[in-house]
């Protein structure tokens, strides 16, 4: 089996934390080189310096504020203009706050549609020709189970979500051909910040303790536990490999088995 990403470019968002920064270092370990995009410098420094280089491999960085696309399409031209083609696309960023949908704002949605769907779009759109001259393409975005079961108290990231992952199905239907795959990775409740938000609110809101919080999510996952981050990356490295060429236009979940839909 072909998993080798030696020679290959790989963009990967969100990379100073949680799973962007797990499928960092997993696309480094397989001989990407891999060009972290945050907003933090520091973070991202701090990042690169942790990344596997043992083949040869060349790291860099730049920093875009997805709550500003027009500065992001601007970093991410400034990019390409001076460097390599990008062969792998990991879209990450981080979910919208939680809440009902019936009572998020306007502004709440907009948002979220920005920073998701039009990020998203903005950076297929920079790297697709590039992936189309190379012969190699990838694109994967991180999104969540939500897109075939939704979650409960996430209104606007239910939403969102949903409307990237039938955009990255119409994508798949229309870059196959350039031998470009597009797929989804939905992750379950997985050892991160955001997951200790989500728990932490659920305990103010409940009187329960964080730990009976957590007992009662775990408790509806049938491997008894939440997932680590290095799992979510793992799904993503492989989808990003050689071995994946003929995977294109599906939703996988890495959830332990929650989702109670096929």
């Amino acid at each position: 089996m072909n998993l080798s990403l030696k020679g290959k470019n790989a963009l990967v968002c969100g990379s100073t934390q949680g799973i962007g920064k797990a499928a960092a270092i997993q696309l480094a370990s397989m001989g990407a080189n891999v060009i972290l995009v945050a907003r933090n410098e520091t973070s991202l420094q701090d990042a690169l310096s942790e990344l596997d280089n043992s083949m040869g491999q060349i790291h860099d960085y730049f920093t875009a504020d997805f709550t500003e696309p027009g500065l992001l399409q601007a970093a991410l031209q400034n990019y390409l203009s001076n460097n390599l083609p990008i062969n792998i696309l990991i879209n990450n960023t981080g979910g919208p706050a939680g809440g009902p949908a019936h009572t998020a704002g306007i502004d709440a949605f907009r948002a979220a549609f920005e920073m998701h769907l039009i990020c998203n779009q903005i950076l297929v759109q920079g790297v697709m020709q590039g992936m189309i001259d190379t012969g190699y393409g990838r694109i994967i975005n991180v999104i969540s189970t939500s897109v075939k079961q939704p979650l409960e108290n996430l209104g606007v990231s239910n939403t969102i979500r949903g409307a990237v992952a039938n955009w990255s199905k119409t994508l798949a239907n229309e870059l196959g051909k350039f031998g470009i795959t597009v797929n989804n990775v939905l992750p379950g409740a997985t050892n991160t910040i955001r997951l200790q938000s989500i728990i932490q609110n659920k305990s103010q809101k409940s009187g329960l303790s964080v730990k009976e919080v957590e007992h009662e999510m775990q408790a509806e996952i049938p491997a008894g536990r939440f997932g680590e981050p290095e799992e979510i990356a793992a799904a993503i490295a492989f989808l990003a490999s050689p071995a994946a060429a003929y995977i294109n236009g599906i939703n996988l979940p890495v959830d332990g088995g929650r989702t109670k839909s096929l």
